[in-house]
């Protein structure tokens, strides 16, 4: 439900987007909401309240009654099933010919009689909170590194690769191949990548997923050892490794990816070589208004960015008649996000409507 506060802030919003041209369904979906909620709010002088909390709204006609939810309390109360959750319960009731009510009411009535608890030595079950968002506003300051398969040319044997990424420029900053997945070889891949890069003690941070590799304690000492602060995605949750994931599909996707498998763990690293060098040298990114990550990450995108916006605009001042919008988006991105909080999106929202 939605407070009047918040349905006032919304139609203010929509309000001013209208007014500056914007149509009604569009501004609505800005701010999640469609443009008949929007009518519903608007009909009076005044914003409407949610309803739903002063309705009138009758009683189940099979609702139980008081006797019957202290007839179950009751029984949860014997000493023969004071120990035993409701599905262990209702089924020794059904053998003895009886049936109260189902397994899910059981457990209904004790929740409102505050008896229902965790029991056992295991631990209460949590909601995990989504990773810490990271922000990117130049290079070398956000990493995500991951580690994925390759075939062997033996069924059921695999090659790993090693790979880090900077998330602002998308630049592949090390890379290895091995024949184990290993803390220790990590953590000198982590220092070899520091070490050209010339960040240490920059206050990078290196995001990756919760495997070993990832957080044994060679690959922590070492990230101590660096000024690296670490962070880690959820357990078995790939979207907060979102680059990672994504740079792993487009390399198992190129052209000349071997699907039976590299002859050997050498043709593995010449192979990679290859894609590195075109990843980061020849090809053009789209999620950074198509630039190659070696661009971005020298600061050249700039000065490509704006000729590209030159020559644009130059087009349409000679075929005006071609071009029934403004030219294409040739900005350039100073923010790169890791796992963007709500808040920041929600607030990114209201700016795009205003």
């Amino acid at each position: 439900m939605i407070s009047i506060p918040d349905r006032r802030e919304t139609i203010t919003l929509i309000k001013k987007a209208r007014q500056s041209g914007a149509r009604l369904e569009k501004a609505c979906a800005e701010t999640g909401i469609s443009s008949r909620t929007c009518q519903r709010w608007t009909g009076g002088e005044d914003i409407k309240s949610d309803g739903r909390p002063t309705a009138d709204r009758p009683a189940p006609a099979n609702k139980l009654t008081k006797e019957e939810k202290k007839h179950i309390l009751d029984i949860c109360h014997k000493p023969e099933y004071a120990s035993m959750p409701p599905g262990q319960i209702v089924p020794r009731l059904a053998d003895r010919g009886e049936y109260i009510a189902s397994e899910s009411t059981f457990y209904r009535i004790l929740r409102n009689a505050k008896e229902q608890h965790h029991r056992g030595r295991s631990k209460k079950p949590k909601k995990v909170a989504p990773p810490k968002g990271h922000l990117a506003t130049g290079p070398n300051q956000v990493w995500s590194w991951d580690i994925t398969w390759l075939p062997a040319p033996i069924r059921g044997m695999f090659f790993y690769l090693y790979m880090i990424m900077d998330i602002y420029s998308r630049k592949i900053v090390g890379w290895e191949i091995h024949s184990i997945e290993s803390s220790d070889l990590s953590a000198v891949l982590i220092q070899k990548a520091v070490w050209a890069e010339g960040c240490v003690f920059d206050l990078l941070v290196l995001h990756a997923d919760n495997g070993a590799p990832q957080k044994g304690f060679t690959m922590k000492a070492k990230l101590e050892s660096l000024g690296i602060m670490a962070s880690y995605s959820r357990p078995r949750v790939s979207n907060d490794n979102p680059y990672s994931e994504a740079l792993f599909r487009t390399a198992k996707y190129r052209p000349g990816y071997p699907e039976k498998g590299f002859n050997d763990i050498s043709d593995a690293r010449k192979w990679c070589a290859d894609f590195v060098n075109w990843y980061n040298n020849v090809h053009f990114h789209s999620a950074i208004r198509y630039v190659s990550p070696a661009q971005r990450h020298k600061h050249q995108d700039k000065v490509l960015l704006e000729n590209r916006k030159k020559v644009y605009e130059q087009a349409k001042e000679t075929h005006p008649e071609r071009w029934s919008q403004g030219t294409r988006n040739w900005e350039y991105i100073n923010q790169v996000w890791l796992n963007c909080p709500k808040s920041h999106k929600i607030l990114t929202q209201e700016k795009m409507v205003a």
